[in-house]
Formats: C-alpha cells, sequence, structure tokens
C-alpha cells in the first residue's frame, strides 16, 4: 500500500487503512498497538505506513461498519465487472470471525475499494487481495493542472 502512494501520492489519491480482526483473527491488538505492529512485526523491518491508518473495526456480519455495509451492497449490485473475483467459493469458514456469512462479504484482509475523491465519491471497483490495482488507479486519478 506505501507503492501505491508513491506512484500516486501526489495526484489527488490517497489509502484509507482499516485494521480489523475477523480473519483468521490475525489482528489481536488494540488500536494503540496497530503502528508498532506493523512497525516491529507484520510486516516488521521499520515499515510506517504512508496513509492514515484508522481503529479497528468489522467489516462483516451483524456488528459491520456501515461504510462497509454499503460499499459491499453497492459493488455488488452494479455489475460483474466491479466484483469479478467472487465465484462459489468462499473460504474456510473456520476462519471467519463474524455471521451471517453473506457471498458479498470481504474475504481477507487487504481488499481494496477504489472511490474517487471528487465530490460524490464515485466508487468504482473492488479487488481481491491478490489484485493489483495500479491500472485502475493510474486510469481514474486527477491529475493536477
Amino acid at each position: 500500500l506505501n507503492a501505491l502512494m508513491e506512484m500516486f501520492g501526489d495526484l489527488n489519491f490517497t489509502v484509507l487503512g482499516f485494521s480489523c480482526n475477523q480473519f483468521g483473527l490475525q489482528s489481536p491488538e488494540v488500536n494503540h498497538e496497530t503502528l508498532n505492529v506493523l512497525k516491529y512485526v507484520r510486516p516488521g523491518g521499520g515499515f510506517v505506513p504512508k496513509f492514515p491508518v484508522f481503529g479497528k473495526v468489522e467489516v462483516n456480519g451483524l456488528n459491520e461498519e456501515p461504510l462497509f455495509t454499503f460499499l459491499k451492497v453497492y459493488l455488488t449490485f452494479v455489475s460483474a465487472e466491479s466484483l469479478p473475483f467472487v465465484n462459489a467459493v468462499i473460504g474456510d469458514i473456520k476462519k471467519f470471525y463474524w455471521s451471517p456469512i453473506k457471498v458479498n462479504d470481504i474475504r481477507w484482509n487487504f481488499e481494496k475499494f477504489l472511490i474517487s475523491a471528487d465530490v460524490g465519491g464515485e466508487i468504482h471497483r473492488r479487488t481481491s487481495v491478490e489484485a493489483a490495482p495500479q491500472a485502475d488507479i493510474s486510469g481514474r486519478v486527477t491529475i493536477p493542472q
């Protein structure tokens, strides 16, 4: 994500990071520990995010943040292209810590949503953990005049 900030950070673009412990319980730290976990543990090596990192949220289930409810519903019904990676296999439910499990749920940490920074914040795409969003971003960032 820092690489995305280095590529596009001067072009009306930013990454917003949200910590979540719903995927394999991989983020058990409390909010004030998150930056130190990133710096010293995972990924470690002195890593410092070049983007805002928010407090821990739930992105799926009964207690999910309304922002993620909206994003998931919007991108599920806009077009099949906005959610190209979703297939019938949801994953190993033993690693999911929420209920109910829905087909449009976020599947793992580091899924990405591309939203314009313009007024109105048009929602463009949702990409999987594995996807590299550089092409989508470069086609949509606003280059300052």
